[in-house]
């Protein structure tokens, strides 16, 4: 029975996260339309930096779940 309230607050919090990350998501894909339309060159070089970290975060993501 404990389980089963823990699992439903889990599920909970991840459809919260979930809507967030939706919401979130609309505001990166309009930033990144102005960045484009204003500064193509010096958006890409961000851009890039952006994905270099989020690759690095995954990693250390990946040995914590080992």
């Amino acid at each position: 029975m404990r389980n089963n309230k823990k699992l439903k607050k889990y599920l909970r919090l991840i459809k919260e996260i979930e809507k967030l990350r939706a919401k979130n998501n609309k505001n990166w894909m309009n930033l990144y339309r102005l960045a484009f339309a204003k500064a193509p060159k010096e958006a890409i070089a961000i851009i890039k930096k952006i994905l270099t970290r989020d690759e690095e975060v995954s990693e250390l993501v990946k040995k914590l779940s080992k």
